[in-house]
């Protein structure tokens, strides 16, 4: 495991197989916070996750991966409501956590728009709620639709639970824009959350059935909102705080603390507690001064949230994947709490790893209960020196969550002895090895491991690779143990060997024929796959989404990569150098690409494969018609008439693709002041350079 290795000591190796990981835990947990309002973590310990795959990125910039946490916003909308596509996305904020974090905003703030280093920022300060997101369409001055944020552009229409809440006018006071987005925060006061759990509690004692027990004001709020009956919503007392618009059909204020105040005018609530400040001193006193007052207020909050207060500074910040640059979320530290271990397990995943995992007594932190954590690896767990027995103590926060910080030493029983880590593995009796300069132990039984191929099988058919609906972990192992599936072309013979079975599914346990009919629809559905997707489904370590779309981009078919990957095995021939070449794709992903690929029975695997279903070529998704889409561009010196990453940004949002250095792919160079060897290699390359004028003329920039 990688995942208790500090960022600094990641190998690009590692660095690519944490950020896979922790690109699968975070859109998991995003789906349970957005979709089903049952988060099993804390906001501090989500803010963990999100931490170390940032700071990750920023050591290893051309790691990003296409499904980074750090591009995408939010989850997937529900399919129990009808979806809004929103005019305007749906940002999620980037998050600070301590005075460094505040001063580097204000400081980047600068440096973007060119401003010295001791000019004054205006920027509002405000009380971050700990709610549901929502957006509210105005036209001529009537509520007409309102939604949730859902993946940041598409969400869910809950237009009928919102018109419940007493702080969402249905017709806006005074003159208002013909059409008015208002996006802001819907929460549940402490005392009514506190006297709904009450009132279930004693229905629940009386046998009455329906009720529910929220863990806390958020997910009480959010589960209240998302009702399909909209009489439920109406018994839940929810309230709203607005705080900013989406689509406008004209300015409405230069200023964001004027747009609150116009807020006001047309009759939302607004929260009471924002300010003006001009420095990181001043924000980060007030921050202060509102963590000091938090366990007083009537709701709860999880942090401050800061916004450059000019609008047109904004517009000129833009954004960056999934969050604004002009705005920043500053947390509260997470909370701990004391828990007793029970035991010790071993989980073996895809790759073989094992890791020890603590199970807890459970214990509430924050609002979630937790009865799991993860202990990484044999290195940190003897490092800890936790055993069966201890009461241990448990943070929502770090590098992984939940994280055990330690035992408590005086509490620990006389019988407890020292945890001593299998050198076998117990799904399958093989050797665990543990490869020298490495912190994982794996199992050797690869393909003969039933832990190794059930996970293998698993991530085959989950939602980013072939995504077959109705095949859960459970159906899996299930199909598995009993012989069905032992291999991923398995799944496309299983209709017809179902047919002729004495024992068909439709007469087992858990089936009926219309759940069989419908799981055979699914499968049949993905006989036909794009390649990007089928290269991520193989599993093939190292190899995440955005990797598998740059071998998809870079080959366009799965014929000539299967071709270039086997004349690849020579590291002296054309094909290996044409592959490390590739962004991204290094020495040591080429090694496992080429071995996989090698492999006998992977051969075997794919040809049984590719005889039941279609892998269509690579098609590219790129719609924009400027004049450097699909180019590949790279900046080098300083620029004048903008900053670099004002550039960068530009360059991007026309469909051009930013690199860092220049190769013989690269199509343009943009040489500002002071260019060094980018400038020099691009001249002995015969790359095209320009000056920031022939930059701006060629995308009509006219500034």
């Amino acid at each position: 495991m990688t995942a208790d290795i500090p960022v600094e000591k990641l190998t690009p190796e590692q660095a690519v197989r944490e950020l896979e990981r922790l690109a699968a835990e975070i859109a998991r947990h995003n789906a349970l916070y957005y979709q089903k309002d049952t988060p099993e973590i804390s906001d501090a310990a989500y803010d963990a996750l999100f931490q170390r795959n940032q700071a990750i990125e920023a050591h290893f910039p051309e790691l990003i991966r296409e499904d980074s946490p750090s591009q995408l916003v939010g989850a997937a909308p529900s399919s129990a409501f009808a979806k809004v596509a929103h005019a305007r996305p749906m940002l999620s904020l980037a998050n600070a956590f301590d005075a460094g974090d505040v001063d580097d905003f204000v400081a980047r703030i600068r440096r973007f728009l060119s401003l010295d280093a001791d000019a004054p920022v205006d920027l509002v300060a405000e009380p971050k709620i700990d709610g549901l997101s929502a957006s509210l369409r105005f036209e001529n001055g009537r509520f007409v639709q309102g939604a949730t944020r859902g993946d940041g552009a598409v969400g869910e229409d809950i237009t009928a639970n919102l018109r419940t809440i007493a702080d969402i006018p249905d017709r806006l006071k005074g003159d208002a824009p013909a059409v008015l987005e208002v996006r802001g925060e819907v929460y549940m006061r402490k005392d009514d959350f506190l006297a709904m759990n009450e009132t279930a509690q004693k229905r629940i004692e009386q046998g009455e059935k329906g009720e529910k027990i929220f863990a806390n004001p958020r997910n009480a709020a959010a589960g209240s909102l998302r009702q399909l009956d909209a009489t439920i919503t109406a018994k839940r007392k929810l309230h709203f705080f607005a705080y900013g618009w989406g689509e406008l059909s004209e300015p409405v204020s230069e200023t964001q603390s004027g747009f609150l105040e116009r807020l006001a005018g047309w009759g939302f609530a607004t929260n009471p507690l924002w300010t003006l400040c001009r420095s990181a001193e001043e924000l980060l006193a007030y921050h202060t001064r509102i963590g000091e007052e938090r366990a007083s207020l009537p709701y709860d909050i999880d942090g401050v949230v800061y916004k450059v207060d000019r609008i047109d500074l904004q517009q000129r910040l833009g954004m960056v994947s999934r969050a604004p640059r002009w705005a920043i979320a500053h947390k509260f530290p997470a909370e701990q709490a004391q828990t007793l271990l029970e035991r010790i397990d071993i989980q073996v995943g895809r790759t073989g790893a094992l890791t020890p995992v603590a199970i807890l007594t459970p214990v509430n932190v924050g609002g979630v209960m937790v009865s799991r954590a993860t202990l990484h690896n044999e290195d940190e767990l003897n490092r800890k020196d936790v055993r069966a027995g201890d009461t241990v103590i448990l943070q929502r926060a770090g590098d992984v969550i939940p994280q055990i910080l330690g035992p408590v030493l005086e509490k620990r029983p006389a019988t407890a002895k020292p945890y001593v880590f299998p050198d076998t593995c117990p799904a399958c009796g093989s050797d665990a090895v543990r490869p020298e300069g490495e912190v994982v132990r794996r199992c050797v039984g690869g393909l003969t491991c039933p832990a190794q191929a059930v996970e293998r099988l698993r991530h085959f058919v989950s939602r980013d690779a072939f995504d077959i609906e109705g095949l859960g972990e459970k159906s899996i192992q299930a199909f598995f143990t009993d012989g069905l599936v032992k291999s991923p072309a398995d799944l496309f013979t299983l209709a017809d060997r179902d047919a002729k079975s004495l024992t068909p599914l439709r007469n087992q346990k858990g089936w009926k024929e219309t759940s069989v009919r419908n799981l055979f629809d699914a499968i049949e559905q993905r006989r036909s796959i794009a390649l990007d997707r089928f290269i991520y489904a193989l599993g093939i370590r190292q190899i995440g989404q955005a990797t598998a779309k740059l071998l998809a981009r870079h080959y366009g078919s799965l014929d000539a990569l299967m071709q270039a990957l086997h004349d690849a095995r020579d590291e002296t021939s054309d094909a290996y150098r044409d592959l490390v070449d590739i962004d991204q794709i290094g020495p040591a992903v080429a090694t496992d690409l080429v071995a996989f690929f090698a492999e006998d029975h992977n051969r075997e695997t794919l040809a049984a494969l590719r005889g039941q279903i279609e892998v269509q070529p690579y098609v590219s998704t790129v719609t924009s018609d400027s004049p450097v889409t699909g180019k590949t561009v790279v900046f080098t010196g300083t620029l004048v008439r903008m900053t670099r990453d004002e550039a960068k940004a530009r360059a991007e949002s026309l469909g051009a693709k930013v690199a860092g250095s220049v190769s013989k792919k690269t199509d343009y160079v943009v040489i500002g002041a002071d260019a060094g060897s980018k400038a020099k290699k691009a001249e002995e390359l015969g790359v095209a350079m320009l000056d920031e004028d022939a930059w701006l003329a060629l995308i009509g920039d006219t500034r």
